[in-house]
């Protein structure tokens, strides 16, 4: 039975919801609040879009993804897994292309939700998740080293990181010491509150510091303020994109990426809180609430929504018990937005893309693709390739890839898992009695195993009266593996022999007989024993 499209905050309010609980979700949502302001200004100036369209995403996106999602402790917002695909967007089709593919997006991840696509699109294979997530992390550090160094590109900052690299390289007598410094030192302060204070709110911190520094000592460095006039102090108004069918057949793969990444990102988020919590998410439900919340940033301006898998960690070691903290968390986003919206104009660019960088270093799981690299060549590849095509082609092309070399690689290894072995019964026949062989059937019997078992099938000879197959440790069956069968049973009972299949599933009785086997020669018996005694009763009577 399928899961129920069902919030969780329903679920919340019908256990009971009290003051202690909402004094918990208060100071979880505040810290991830807090965590969440220089995050999501960073990540959308690195896409390519000014900073209030990362606090519109994190504002309305993110109280949507947790007043409707099926996660308990999901925090929804701008990801740094989406600067590679909206920063691409943007400078094909423009803002208002970005727009309409979110809303786009939306509405196809609603439609996945509601066909019950969400118990399938978390299937991806881990190496696939660990290669393309370092392959964005590269990307991302690799789009912050002009605001790191604070260089100058002439002629524009390249997009593929082919032809970055050499641009890089070429700017770098522009370095700006002031810019490197501020970088430097908003990365230093993070990683040392990291380790010395922990329970500290580093990122915003490092940002205050770099900020206040930047602006006592007059600093020749480029902020929020010089380059984007500062943010506004408060929401726009929501509007439709503008919407065409041009401009919607043009930007239609972008949406297509946006969803599948969308999904993919949040269903993982999840499933982290899972594992955190011992709590059960509803895929469904959360890809639904992706869906409308993609709708509602575009509306507002904001960009792609999802579920962020750092903030969500935050928020469940910050102690919250249910999808009130992530809605709070919007509200302390937007007061912050209404107070302190003028004080944003100070922030150097140079310490968001500190912040970026420090991000980026932990999109990487090194302790995983170090356990992949020993335990396993294939995966291992198949992380490599994953790797190697976000970073030198294509998001989608690294993960379309990557998927299709794991499944190659998980047939072939059920291909190999497949058994076909003589067998003994417990009521053995007459040593003296050849005229019966028997053959117990193991594995799953699909297309990708038809091959080997063919191979040893088709030895079985026409010099014995009676045929065994005994099928109980078929666990899986398609129609390529109930082919083969019918093939065998056809051919056997074509020479006058006996055949007897040993199975107690219904459901392979019936594919059998679809296959227009002859309803002569053939027996189905439950057990192997059961088999062997009327090969006996029959052999007594002839």
């Amino acid at each position: 039975m399928s899961e129920p499209i069902l919030p969780k905050t329903v679920s919340v309010f019908r256990e009971g919801y009290g003051i202690a609980r909402f004094r918990a979700d208060a100071l979880a949502g505040l810290t991830v609040a807090i965590v969440a302001l220089p995050l999501s200004m960073a990540i959308a100036i690195a896409s390519g879009v000014t900073p209030d369209r990362g606090l519109y995403t994190a504002i309305i996106g993110g109280f949507l993804v947790s007043l409707l999602g099926g996660s308990r402790h999901q925090i929804g917002g701008p990801a740094g897994a989406f600067i590679v695909l909206v920063s691409a967007t943007v400078a094909r089709h423009g803002i208002d292309g970005l727009l309409l593919a979110t809303a786009m997006a939306g509405l196809i991840l609603i439609a996945c939700g509601l066909l019950r696509l969400g118990d399938y699109i978390k299937f991806i294979p881990y190496p696939v998740t660990i290669g393309f997530t370092a392959g964005i992390a590269v990307i991302i550090f690799a789009s912050q080293i002009g605001e790191l160094l604070g260089l100058s590109f002439p002629n524009g900052e390249p997009g593929p990181l082919a032809e970055k690299l050499p641009a890089i390289a070429a700017a770098l007598p522009g370095l700006s010491p002031p810019a490197t410094a501020i970088a430097a030192l908003t990365v230093a302060i993070i990683l040392l509150l990291r380790r010395y204070r922990p329970a500290w709110p580093g990122l915003l911190i490092a940002v205050i510091a770099a900020s206040a520094l930047s602006a006592t000592l007059a600093l020749p460095v480029s902020t929020i303020g010089s380059k984007f006039g500062g943010i506004p102090s408060g929401l726009p108004m929501p509007a439709l994109p503008v919407i065409s069918l041009e401009l919607a057949l043009a930007v239609l793969p972008d949406a297509i990426a946006f969803a599948l990444l969308g999904a993919i990102e949040s269903l993982l988020s999840a499933v982290v809180a899972d594992g955190m919590t011992g709590r059960r998410h509803r895929s469904n439900t959360e890809l639904v609430a992706q869906g409308t919340a993609n709708i509602a940033s575009a509306l507002f301006g904001g960009i792609c929504v999802t579920g962020t898998i750092a903030r969500t960690a935050t928020n469940v070691r910050a102690g919250a018990t249910s999808p009130v903290s992530g809605m709070l968390h919007s509200a302390f986003l937007l007061a912050f937005m209404l107070v302190a919206a003028p004080l944003a104009a100070y922030i150097p660019l140079a310490a968001l893309a500190g912040v970026l960088a420090v991000v980026s270093w932990n999109m990487i799981e090194k302790s995983a693709i170090a356990a992949l690299v020993r335990s396993s060549r294939a995966e291992t590849l198949i992380l490599a390739v994953t790797f190697l095509l976000v970073v030198f082609r294509d998001l989608t092309e690294g993960i379309v890839v990557g998927f299709s070399l794991a499944a190659l690689q998980f047939i072939h290894h059920m291909s190999k898992s497949i058994r076909v072995t003589p067998e003994r019964s417990e009521l053995p026949l007459d040593t003296t009695d050849t005229a019966t062989v028997t053959y117990r059937l193991d594995g799953a019997f699909f297309f990708g195993a038809v091959a080997a078992a063919s191979a040893v099938l088709d030895r079985i000879g026409h010099d014995h009266r009676n045929l065994v197959l005994d099928c109980s440790g078929i666990h899986f069956i398609d129609t390529s593996g109930i082919n083969l069968l019918a093939g065998v049973i056809r051919k056997a009972v074509h020479q006058q022999v006996e055949v007897y299949v040993v199975s107690d599933r219904p459901d392979l009785r019936l594919m059998l007989l679809h296959q227009e086997i002859p309803d002569h020669g053939i027996r189905f018996v439950a057990s192997l024993n059961d088999a062997m005694r009327e090969i006996a009763t029959r052999a007594e009577v002839q």
